[in-house]
């Protein structure tokens, strides 16, 4: 193992530490003056903090992180309960939470939590179009996006626990929408499709979070790899691992010199300077599990890549002061929105950690 592997782990273990305490049992998303906020329970990012707790609980041993960690899994049935708060993000949610417990633990209230969550992802199914609705708004009825490739994995797992094929029908259906829809020729995609809700056909691409309907929105990227990489993990299916093996390589293609993105490939030149770590760190850790998935020299090279990545993040992207409550620096939620631009923000320290762990020998995933 590399001496920088060990290097980083010691780095994030003492830093996990030290924030738990103050972060405690809350929903952190972004730093403001080196100190995570906290965000209400219904926010699309609240399992990232509960998954880090696992990740370091898994590694380590130690109960405080499973203390905390399940204070916020009891926490989010709330937004469980209340569907009104409910959105395509239940896997983001409650993968990282209740069904880490659950792998992990074996509670089976976790287990439960899981179920219910998978069975409120898979009511957002439109037939029609064989897409997981997107959002909650009005207007949103047609809109699928290439993020609910990673909340898949919920319904896969559901499939497998109840012995039901109908989770795994719906993933599958959407996952093979994406193929025709959202994966373009190059290996780039889009951010959001709009279909017609009624008839389920395809009206028009939109540029969402990327900077236009033709552009590369590198966390889009980054999405598409990962999540089709989990499709091929649960069905073996190859039309998955060709689209997540296409959206690494025109990722890998697009870097620059420090292998992090800018947020948006194709954005203008004035543009590029907004980097986006989170799209590094997910795409590393997307890139790992490709390479666990495969054999021989394809499989090297992805490890090769999803380490070099990794090990920029931690060269060059941790902060410099040691009072920074996160991992890495300079993610990009919403440029277009002008939202936490080039700030830590919590799903960068996620996939961060997670591909360090890949890296240590741990493949097994909670999604």
């Amino acid at each position: 193992m590399e001496t920088w592997i060990n290097e980083a782990w010691d780095y994030a273990q003492n830093k996990l530490s030290r924030t738990r305490s103050r972060i405690g049992a809350t929903f952190p998303n972004a730093t403001y003056g080196g100190q995570y906020d906290a965000r209400d329970l219904d926010c699309w990012t609240n399992g990232f903090w509960p998954g880090i707790l696992w990740l370091a609980y898994r590694a380590t041993g130690d109960e405080e992180y499973r203390r905390i960690a399940e204070s916020c899994e009891e926490q989010l049935d709330t937004p469980l309960q209340e569907y009104e708060q409910l959105h395509h993000d239940n896997g983001f949610l409650w993968s990282l939470s209740a069904v880490a417990d659950y792998k992990l633990t074996g509670n089976r209230l976790s287990r439960r939590r899981g179920l219910i969550a998978a069975s409120h992802l898979a009511s957002r199914f439109n037939l029609k179009g064989n897409f997981i609705r997107a959002w909650l708004h009005e207007g949103s009825e047609g809109l699928a996006i290439i993020d609910c490739m990673m909340n898949l994995g919920l319904l896969y797992w559901a499939s497998g626990e109840l012995q039901d094929p109908r989770y795994r029908h719906i993933a599958v259906a959407h996952s093979e929408m994406a193929l025709r829809e959202f994966i373009r020729e190059d290996g780039s995609v889009h951010h959001i499709v709009r279909f017609d809700p009624e008839t389920g056909e395809r009206i028009e691409a939109l540029g969402g979070q990327g900077y236009s309907p033709d552009s590369a929105w590198s966390r889009g990227s980054a999405w598409a790899i990962y999540g089709f990489a989990i499709g091929y993990r649960y069905t073996g299916d190859i039309r998955f691992m060709n689209a997540a093996r296409a959206a690494a390589d025109y990722f890998v293609a697009a870097l620059p010199e420090d292998l992090v993105p800018p947020w948006d490939f194709r954005a203008p030149a004035d543009q590029l300077w907004a980097k986006d770590s989170t799209a590094a760190a997910c795409a590393a850790s997307g890139m790992l599990e490709i390479a666990y998935l495969l054999e021989g020299e394809e499989a090297d090279r992805y490890r090769k890549l999803g380490s070099a990545i990794t090990e920029s993040l931690f060269r060059h992207y941790a902060p410099e002061d040691p009072a920074e409550e996160a991992l890495i620096t300079k993610g990009t939620g919403s440029f277009p929105a002008g939202a936490e631009v080039e700030v830590p923000i919590i799903y960068g320290d996620y996939f961060f950690l997670e591909a360090l762990l890949k890296l240590k020998g741990e493949n097994e995933i909670f999604w």
